[in-house]
């Protein structure tokens, strides 16, 4: 027994001056990585490597290109096995169906400019005369005419430049998709270590029921205790095997999660950290970011798109000019001799079509200017959305902290009153049932303690979303 106490007390001892060579290494690491896209937090135990951090969403690839640098120089030694976010979020990136069902859609919006820069269709006519009519220099017989209907100026400009905003407007979709798809992957990972750490906890709780099994045993042997205490011992155990091996089912569902947001087969082994902590202190959010998110700048493009849509419409409301010619093949008059006899006719046609009775561009004047309104609304409303998503997930990410500081506290004092009941033991007045009490509260607060952990990185990836 007073081995196992020592045993005890020796682990508390190592855990303890780990976590401060970790603080200080930290500390030295935040003032390197401050203004780079990910934050790396290192550890370092006497034989591995790991390497834990807080992912911060940025489209300014040259921060990411900086960090996997000196990231890749610090490994260069012992790696941990287990895989990186950042690794899973360029490889969604660069395999989702998502983003590529974007970029179509762009790419195809874009190709409409070659679509519209174009003009009508020019015309050909031929005809036969079945009743020559006779004319002074002779009789028509067949009749040939081309017309070429022309866009007023500037209408096609206008055409390209309405598609190129559409364009314009249809990119901040992959750029949604993009930022949306790290958000999923990067919650989906922290659930697979949620899940890891739960499973590690109760395996470490299902030894120590073992332990106090070994020890119920003994009392039972001496008459201190009675069989009824290891039954408990032993139905409590059950239950931990039972939750534990829920959880690996839950791990195997997620996993499949994460692989099908990567577009890759189900059954790929996903490892994940095994120690995350919450960092010191948190990062600075910028509100104002939140005016240029992409989903805001969206509606801007759109209202864009329908200026020049109004813009369009004024052009084609214009007049249309038209060139043509006729030629016209004329007989010689037999028997007659003059200059013009059988002379064939060439005649150049000027024509304009003018939308005098036309009142269709009117009315597209006044959707284009409702349609701006509802844009208009249509942004207030999801900045509202957002501004509202973005309070709650910062007060959730506060409640997160407090939770762990709270469960941090009451583990460390149920650990207190389990050592003291083990003490008890040796006087003989050890009480199983206070036992299992107290294993079942340092459980509970280890697990909402991992869970508190979870829930701040869950909402720092939303606040990511949102905030850069």
């Amino acid at each position: 027994m007073k081995k196992i106490i020592k045993t005890k007390q020796n682990l508390m001892a190592q855990r303890n001056a780990s976590k401060n060579e970790k603080k200080q290494f930290i500390f030295n690491l935040k003032r390197i990585f401050s203004t780079s896209l990910f934050t790396y937090y290192f550890s370092f135990p006497p034989f591995h490597l790991k390497r834990i951090f807080i992912f911060s969403f940025s489209l300014l690839t040259f921060h990411l290109k900086r960090v996997s640098i000196f990231s890749f120089s610090l490994l260069t030694f012992h790696f941990v096995s287990a895989q990186q976010l950042e690794t899973f979020i360029e490889e969604a990136l660069v395999n989702s169906p998502e983003i590529q069902k974007f970029e179509f859609q762009y790419q195809r919006t874009s190709e409409k400019v070659n679509e519209v820069n174009t003009i009508p269709n020019t015309e050909f006519g031929v005809g036969y005369f079945v009743s020559e009519p006779e004319t002074r220099t002779g009789a028509q017989r067949f009749k040939v005419s081309a017309k070429q209907m022309m866009p007023w100026f500037g209408n096609i400009t206008a055409r390209e430049n309405y598609v190129s905003s559409l364009a314009d407007a249809k990119y901040e979709d992959i750029v949604i998709a993009k930022r949306k798809l790290m958000t999923s992957v990067s919650q989906s990972y922290y659930n697979l270590y949620t899940n890891k750490a739960k499973r590690k906890v109760l395996t470490e709780n299902i030894k120590l029921l073992d332990s106090y099994k070994t020890l119920a045993l003994t009392s039972v042997e001496v008459g201190k205790v009675s069989v009824v205490d290891v039954l408990r011992l032993q139905m409590r155990q059950n239950e931990l095997e039972q939750l534990k091996q829920v959880l690996e089912q839950q791990y195997l569902a997620e996993q499949t999660k994460l692989n099908k947001l990567l577009n890759r087969d189900k059954s790929i082994s996903v490892n994940v950290i095994n120690e995350l902590n919450l960092p010191s202190r948190d990062f600075e959010i910028n509100l104002n970011n939140l005016a240029l998110h992409p989903e805001l700048l969206k509606y801007d493009k759109l209202y864009h798109s329908v200026e020049k849509l109004e813009l369009l419409n004024q052009k084609q409301s214009s007049p249309m000019i038209g060139f043509g010619l006729d030629y016209i093949a004329v007989s010689e008059r037999p028997n007659m001799a003059f200059s013009d006899n059988g002379k064939d006719i060439i005649m150049p046609m000027i024509s304009i079509s003018i939308p005098i009775f036309n009142k269709n561009y009117k009315s597209k004047t006044k959707q284009n200017d409702l349609q701006q309104q509802e844009i208009v609304v249509q942004k207030q409303e999801r900045f509202n959305t957002l501004e509202t998503l973005l309070d709650k997930a910062v007060n959730e990410r506060i409640s997160a902290r407090i939770t762990y500081t709270t469960q941090t506290k009451n583990l460390k004092q149920a650990k207190d009153a389990e050592e003291i009941l083990i003490k008890n033991y040796e006087t003989g007045t050890i009480d199983f049932n206070d036992v299992l009490d107290i294993q079942e509260l340092q459980l509970k607060f280890q697990m909402n303690q991992i869970e508190s952990i979870k829930n701040y990185y869950v909402q720092t990836t939303i606040i990511n979303y949102l905030s850069n």
